[in-house]
């Protein structure tokens, strides 16, 4: 009799199915298209709770059997979306809910990790379903913010190639830091002789000048000659 992967792609015994067959292994080739490009709007609208995103065997109609999967609805409060805990695959979410409430994607049931919209990010999230590291704690990886669940590191900076590729510029995190924190670029590029290192104390960056800090440019050269 035949079984079904966790993502619901249906495993036929040998001799079964006779006559049948070609119909199961189309509709098993059309589900793989789906799970690897398949795109579906989720309705997440109303206060807070949660949605169940679910694996439907051998069927195109699960929720959770989607590669990109866009949330939307009005919300009038923090809302939870859950997929089953034996899924392993990755997802590309879309927060296009309105309301100014938080959205968690995390497994049905555990105390593994999870990932979150905050109240204002109406964004994408890429994020990797692990299944691990046991079947009754499973962590929510979200791969664009290096999670540390799973022993990423300050030696994974963000990494800027040159045209050629043949060399990098990195940005990276400090060993230890007192707290998590985000700075946020300025919203223009400045002017000629400004320098990018002020900020308001809550991390957003702005550019000053250097002659507030008397910085001429016979110093500049002086500084470099005798500092390098």
């Amino acid at each position: 009799m035949s079984t079904y992967t966790d993502l619901g792609i249906e495993l036929m015994v040998t001799g079964e199915n006779a006559g049948t067959w070609g119909t199961k292994t189309n509709n098993n080739l059309n589900l793989i298209e789906q799970l690897t490009g398949g795109f579906a709007t989720v309705s997440i609208a109303g206060g807070a709770g949660t949605t169940d995103l679910d694996v439907d065997d051998g069927a195109l109609t699960g929720t959770a059997q989607q590669r990109i999967i866009e949330f939307t609805g009005s919300i009038s409060g923090n809302r939870i979306v859950t997929i089953p805990n034996d899924v392993e695959t990755f997802y590309i979410l879309k927060n296009s809910t309105s309301g100014a409430y938080t959205v968690q994607f995390k497994y049905a049931t555990g105390s593994g990790s999870s990932t979150t919209f905050s109240a204002t990010d109406k964004g994408t999230k890429i994020v990797y379903a692990s299944a691990s590291p046991d079947a009754t704690n499973p962590i929510i990886v979200d791969v664009m913010a290096n999670s540390s669940e799973i022993a990423l590191t300050n030696s994974n900076p963000i990494k800027f190639q040159d045209a050629d590729n043949s060399a990098f510029v990195g940005i990276d995190a400090p060993a230890t830091v007192s707290g998590s924190y985000t700075l946020t670029l300025p919203a223009g590029v400045g002017s000629a002789s400004q320098a990018l290192v002020t900020t308001d104390g809550a991390g957003t960056l702005g550019f000053t000048s250097t002659s507030t800090f008397g910085i001429t440019t016979g110093k500049a050269i002086a500084m470099a000659m005798i500092f390098g």
